[in-house]
């Protein structure tokens, strides 16, 4: 297998060897100095010689000498740890580091086998010197009875698997290594016992190096319930933990987790490497191999990259994702095939035969030298650690090579106008999307001053989200790179990052090219990525990659109208949709068909709008369909399967709606209200077919002309002999008509047809058929609000009263019914006439007024009460000359309403008293009034007298027998009043007579009674006289009494009648109304009260 994968990778090897690595200066070398002299290196690399291993850890770097000692350096290079890991002599071959846990082999003197030992740095043992760690394992390491070296070790990143490599070829494996060495057992010998897994006698193992596994959570696809075997091995493999063993001419791979750990190792490349020259990659998947011929990169599945770099290497090493590169002494010359070595040798002066070493860094994943360096007293080792690479010389001293910051390499890479190459490395580095943006910014701006506008275009897209969209905009608004702008354009939409000026562009840039085929592309679209909510959590909706209203504005302003409509009823833009069809397409059926299929809701709004427009081009569907929506609680049109809308609710604006009002607002859109349905009715008939004057035979064609756009009736339900009770009809909630009055400005007929099917079908209300016979055949839901409702009703009836009176018969009547002219005014009077239809009548009033309807106006007035506008309005007809029978008409209506209304007969005497023309038609019914005037009281002679008498129209002869008889009534009251007056008098003066003799001191008054006024009893001793005339027991009288307990309670009523005058005396504006009412009655009765007159009793008593 691995001679097959050789093979493969034969032609791909030639290849990369051909390319020639771009060298760089990437690093700086700094020399490393004591931190107490500054003009030496430190301390602790003096003795070079004795200086047996250095490796780097978690915890500083460690250095081992030949004396068995490790100590513990930080950054200054000073010591912070040392201990003796092997006494007796020994000294320190390997060392290890993971996770603070510290494997070192070496060799101690009375041992023939290398010791193993397994050190806790981050644990001191207390027991020991101050900084030795502590001791977790010991144990030798052999395979039989003869010793052999170790050559090479490993150590897995989780600690779990130890890999020791001896000269004779053979390696040593030890399994669940951290198991042990974090148990319980205190036995430092207690090690898992390792497992021979390679044995080559002839080839000594010069390298090892562990796979590390990654552990990924790939979705395994099923197919009927079962997973692909090959994906699933595959998947496996990169769970597994492979060892590399590599020895002077061969590279193994060996499988030490798995399903088959213990199988023997496979050859992945015939070409073997030195002592050294075998390392991992910085990823830790392939090993690294290098050759004098060139660098092999090796997976488990055979040679994957070969490197061209002849030479040859003493050792390589790995810092990051670079490779160094260390090559054996030699003595430097001017032929030198390194550029490196010619230039150290012009510019030194070496003695001859001096030699010097090479140190050479790689990126090998960017196919570039980084760092190329010579060292005059050679290399000891080369170690990575702190993120820098320390090359420790011969003669002690220790230089650093620290790497130039990433904006320096970028730089230089851009100085050179290597952008691939600063592409390259920014991905290699990680570096942040930002800085990756900046690199393709600035290659792009390379490639646009060159003129390659496509190229550049490819990298400009590739700084979407990072860099402003206008500064690649400008560049390319010329005509000639439009097509650039365009792609540009089409990505920034794609990814979500387009906003309105954007969408708008590339929409002009489409229009602009005329082209037909990316416009239909990018307008069908699909939404390509899910939107977010606030905390940045997809929300479950898709989101455009473009912003609608832009495209369709954009659309309809370049004349689109197919593509913008597209949008607007995909995306279920309504109003844009229909503003489309409406004001640019002039597809006004189109439109009226959407709108029925939008529903109740949707299209009450809409029609607000761009119903007269709709009425201009198709009267009668859209006032069919304003007929439904006003009138339907549910869809507007009826399917096999029943549609349900949901239930909302409108507030409704209060106020009748005259058609007086139809010019104004007309541009404005009301909010849309909503409406709420659970039964849908049967749509109305056609327009044509409900419109008066219509044949039969004209309604039949037009029904047949509008059967696609209106479903036809549903036939009626039988009628059933028996009376039913039905359940409840639950409330629904209609939309109001009075929102679309204004439409119907300047179709007047369809107006009338619009208003009395509303009503019909809505209330059940006519003025054609009886009120019961409508209600009957026509089943009324109550509605949610009634007040509004009934707002509706007014308005509706309203209107329908004014075009009653406004139109002209012959445009809407029936040629039969054409010789009569009053039809409409017939319709207006039933209306009037009518006590189940709500109008408001002032309103009809006005109108009846306004048009000369005198019926109506008679009509009115008699059901408002106002009988005396009735009677003027024939008097004025009577005054205007051109209504002969005026007067008749007067006298007719004072009959009419004689019984109740008495105050009509001094206006109607007037009346008829006003004109000898008058007087002489009318003489008798001059005397049927006077003798109802008579007869009820109504006016005072006088008054008659002076209402006949203030024109020389009447003559004394008229009303001769009348005045007799009232002046012989005059006659005798007034001797009536005379007598009473006389007894009145002769009372006041008896009264008088009995004061004067009562308040006469001189003579005095003499009792003759005998009896008790209290108890008629006959008097005796004690008994109390009173000079009114009354005498009483004492024993008949209440203690103190003073009184004539008789007389007091005459004289108490007396009192308490002046009391109330006197109040009444006070109140004035009492007395002012009740004058203003009766006049001189009123001022007479003060008189006569003592009101005007009124003296106090206080006065009186002083």
């Amino acid at each position: 297998m691995a001679c097959n994968n050789i093979l493969s990778n034969y032609n791909h090897e030639i290849n990369l060897c051909l390319y020639k690595f771009k060298q760089f200066s990437f690093f700086d070398l700094v020399p490393v100095k004591d931190t107490h002299d500054l003009a030496s290196p430190p301390e602790i690399f003096k003795n070079t010689p004795e200086i047996s291993n250095l490796a780097p850890s978690s915890s500083g770097l460690l250095l081992a000498d030949i004396h068995g000692s490790i100590h513990l350096l930080n950054h200054e290079f000073v010591p912070i740890k040392s201990w003796i890991a092997h006494s007796g002599g020994g000294r320190v071959t390997h060392m290890v580091e993971r996770k603070g846990v510290l494997v070192t082999l070496g060799e101690e003197d009375g041992v023939r086998s290398p010791l193993l030992k397994i050190w806790d740095l981050e644990k001191v043992d207390k027991k020991l010197s101050m900084g030795t760690p502590v001791l977790l394992r010991s144990a030798k390491v052999q395979t039989g009875n003869r010793p052999h070296p170790v050559s090479s070790i490993a150590l897995s990143d989780t600690l779990s698997h130890l890999a020791i490599g001896l000269a004779d070829g053979t390696v040593l494996l030890y399994r669940y290594l951290d198991q042990s060495i974090f148990s319980s057992s205190t036995s430092l010998t207690s090690i898992p016992k390792p497992r021979t897994i390679h044995e080559s006698p002839t080839e000594p193992i010069t390298g090892l190096g562990f796979r590390e596994p990654i552990f990924s959570s790939i979705a395994e696809p099923q197919t009927n319930g079962h997973t692909h075997d090959k994906d699933k091995d595959k998947d496996r493999e990169k769970d597994n933990l492979y060892l590399f063993i590599v020895t002077t001419s061969r590279v193994l791979s060996y499988q030490a987790s798995g399903r088959v750990v213990g199988s023997n190792p496979s050859i992945v490349d015939e070409v073997g490497a030195g002592l050294g020259c075998a390392v991992m990659d910085w990823h830790k998947r392939d090993i690294v191999v290098a050759r004098e011929e060139a660098v092999y990169v090796c997976g488990v599945e055979g040679r994957e990259t070969c490197y061209a770099y002849e030479g040859s290497k003493s050792s390589v090493h790995t810092h990051l994702n670079y490779l160094v590169i260390v090559s054996p002494p030699f003595i430097p010359s001017a032929s030198s095939a390194s550029a490196t070595v010619r230039n150290f040798a012009r510019m030194t002066d070496l003695p001859a035969g001096s030699d010097i070493t090479k140190v050479t860094v790689f990126d090998l994943e960017n196919k570039l030298v980084a760092y190329s360096g010579t060292f005059e007293a050679g290399v000891r080792e080369v170690v990575s650690q702190w993120g820098r690479i320390f090359v420790l010389e011969n003669d002690g001293r220790v230089s650093c090579l620290e790497e130039k910051p990433t904006s320096a390499k970028l730089d230089m890479l851009y100085r050179k106008s290597l952008y691939v190459l600063a592409l390259n490395m920014a991905k290699s580095q990680r570096l942040d999307e930002s800085s990756v943006a900046d690199i393709h910014r600035q290659y792009g701006d390379h490639l646009y001053t060159k003129g390659d506008y496509d190229g550049a275009m490819a990298q400009f897209v590739k700084t979407i989200g990072w860099t402003q969209p206008s500064y690649v905009i400008r560049k390319f608004l010329d005509a000639q790179r439009i097509h650039n702008l365009v792609t540009y354009l089409q990505e920034l939409h794609s990814l979500g990052l387009a906003n309105a000026d954007h969408t708008t562009l590339l929409l002009n840039t489409y229009t602009k090219l005329k082209d037909v085929t990316r416009l239909d592309t990018f307008i069908k679209t699909e939404s390509r990525r899910k939107s977010t909510n606030a905390n940045g959590d997809d929300d479950g909706t898709d989101e455009l990659p473009f912003d609608l209203d832009t495209a369709i504005r954009v659309c309809r302003q370049a004349g689109y109208f197919k593509h913008a409509s597209y949008l607007a009823k995909k995306y279920e833009r309504h109003e844009d949709y229909l503003r489309i069809q409406i004001e640019d397409a002039k597809n006004f059926r189109d439109a009226l068909m959407y709108l029925r299929k939008l529903g109740p809701e949707a299209a009450e709004s809409n029609l607000a709008r761009y119903g007269r427009a709709m009425l201009e081009s198709l009267p009668e569907e859209t006032t069919q369909l304003l007929i439904d929506l006003c009138t339907n609680s549910g869809p507007l049109i009826l399917d096999k399967e029943e549609v349900t809308t949901s239930p909302t609710t409108r507030q409704s604006t209060a106020g009748p709606s005259y058609l007086s009002y139809l010019a104004l607002n007309r541009s404005a859109a009301p909010a849309p209200p909503t409406v709420s349905s659970n039964t849908a009715i049967p749509p109305s008939p056609s327009v044509k077919t409900v419109k008066l004057g219509d044949t039969a035979s004209r309604r039949d064609s037009i029904n047949e002309s509008s059967r696609s756009s209106t479903p036809p009736p549903l036939p009626p339900p039988p009628q059933s002999s028996t009376l039913t009770i039905k359940p409840r009809v639950p409330a629904v909630k209609r939309l109001s008509p009075r929102l679309y009055f204004p439409h119907f400005v300047d179709h007047m007929d369809h107006f009338v047809v619009f208003l009395e099917t509303v009503a019909r079908r809505r209330w059940g209300q006519s003025v054609d058929v009886e009120p019961a016979a409508v209600a009957v055949s026509l089943p009324v839901e109550p509605p949610v609000d009634e007040q509004a409702d009934k707002l509706d009703q007014i308005a509706v009836w309203n209107t329908l009263l004014e075009l009653y009176l406004t139109l002209p018969a012959a445009e809407v009547a029936d040629t039969s019914e054409k010789s009569s002219p009053d039809v409409m005014r017939d319709k207006a009077l039933r209306v009037l006439k009518s006590e189940s239809i709500p109008y408001d009548p002032m309103h009809g009033l006005i109108l009846c007024s306004s048009h000369s309807y005198t019926p109506g106006l008679v009509l009115l007035w008699e059901k408002m009460g106002m009988y005396e506008d009735v009677l003027r309005f024939w008097m004025d007809r009577d005054s205007e000359g051109n209504t002969p029978e005026a007067s008749s008409q007067v006298v007719h209506h004072l009959n009419l309403y004689d019984p109740t209304r008495p105050h009509l007969y001094p206006l109607v005497l007037r009346f008829l008293t006003s004109s000898p023309e008058l007087l002489s038609r009318h003489t008798k019914d001059i005397e049927m009034v006077l003798e109802h005037i008579e007869r009820e009281k109504i006016m005072p002679p006088l008054g008659v007298i002076q209402v006949l008498s203030r024109n020389g129209v009447a003559s004394v002869g008229l009303v001769k027998q009348w005045l007799m008889t009232r002046i012989k009534e005059s006659r005798e009251e007034i001797h009536t009043d005379q007598q009473l007056i006389d007894s009145y008098r002769l009372e006041t003066k008896t009264k008088l007579k009995q004061v004067e003799a009562l308040s006469d001191p001189e003579h005095p008054r003499v009792f003759h009674v005998t009896r008790c006024s209290m108890c008629s009893g006959q008097l005796d001793l004690p008994s109390v006289h009173f000079m009114c005339d009354h005498s009483y027991h004492q024993r008949c009288l209440a203690d103190h009494e003073t009184e004539c307990p008789n007389c007091a309670r005459e004289h108490g009523v007396i009192r308490e009648i002046r009391r109330n005058n006197e109040r009444l005396a006070d109140q004035h504006e009492l007395f002012l109304s009740e004058v203003q009412e009766n006049g001189f009655s009123a001022v007479a009765t003060g008189f006569s009260r003592g009101v005007l007159n009124m003296t106090r009793l206080e006065e009186v008593a002083t």
